[in-house]
């Protein structure tokens, strides 16, 4: 499977009874294929995996592999830090038809390297779905060392990892060992994580400025850096703001302004503060967004 690109890291809406909104959600899918995105990645920390039931995670994904309907890749998110949950989602998940599955480091019980080697190879061996390895020490507790994910290169269904670990060095430093597809996991450090060889982003700015992160992507991949950085320079405010609190705090209250869904949330997430939303509200309006 081939990766590069633009991939949403898609936004789960709920409406004000605070059930799942599967038609905003077809909505925001409709929008994001109409934008020329390269692939969706539902329920993954934008999609609020965490505060979904079971239930309501599997049917995200299938509410976004039918809207999709075959036009960009999708990469459900199916990780947890228990192995046996990580295999019954990722099965589900390959069932209903997704392209790949995104994979967080488990989280909380911060396994040792080898117990990460295990992991990850348990899920890529049993369901045989691919699998993007997702190293996001700041939520998960542990880093995937570039050693371990080297080893885990050599498995065929094992294709690309998402680098959210904030350190463009690590881009170096994996693909010194292995050659394997890198996509950043941080929006403000696409350009410079491509301009040393990773291939694109798993993004949370494509879920309110889709085209402009595909045209970013787009021109560092055909080693246009000079339109990349443009983009990247002028967008900035917003890649910084929409981490002003927890993500996906900002993005949902900065959709919400656009009208594209209502701001609620599932607890212990919660409204965006005064300040943050005051922020937030003035890079909006500078990139001529609201």
């Amino acid at each position: 499977m081939r990766m590069q690109g633009v991939y949403t890291a898609l936004v789960t809406p709920f409406d004000r009874n605070g059930n799942v909104d599967y038609n905003c959600l077809r909505k925001l899918v409709k929008m994001q294929i109409a934008a020329g995105i390269d692939g969706i990645v539902p329920v993954g920390t934008t999609g609020e995996s965490p505060t979904l039931s079971n239930e309501e995670h599997l049917k995200v994904i299938d509410t976004v592999i039918e809207s999709a309907d075959g036009k960009c890749q999708i990469v459900a998110g199916t990780g947890a830090n228990s192995t046996a949950e990580a295999l019954e989602l990722t099965r589900a998940a390959r069932k209903a038809g997704a392209d790949a599955s995104l994979q967080v480091t488990p989280y909380y019980n911060k396994p040792t390297q080898e117990g990460l080697y295990r992991h990850f190879s348990e899920v890529a061996d049993k369901i045989g779905l691919p699998i993007v390895l997702y190293n996001v020490p700041g939520r998960s507790g542990v880093s995937i060392a570039p050693e371990t994910i080297a080893r885990l290169s050599t498995n065929s269904n094992v294709v690309a990892v998402k680098e959210a670990g904030g350190s463009v060095e690590r881009v170096s430093a994996i693909l010194e060992l292995c050659d394997i597809t890198i996509l950043s996991g941080d929006d403000s450090l696409t350009v410079p994580m491509m301009s040393v060889g990773a291939k694109g982003i798993i993004s949370v700015a494509s879920n309110i400025i889709p085209e402009a992160i595909k045209k970013m992507t787009d021109a560092a991949n055909a080693g246009d850096f000079n339109t990349a950085a443009e983009l990247h320079k002028r967008f900035y405010c917003i890649f910084r703001d929409l981490f002003v609190e927890s993500n996906p705090i900002p993005v949902k209250a900065a959709m919400a302004m656009m009208g594209l869904i209502d701001e609620e949330y599932r607890l212990p997430l919660c409204g965006i503060s005064s300040q943050g939303r005051e922020k937030l509200t003035s890079s909006l309006k500078n990139c001529g967004i609201i």
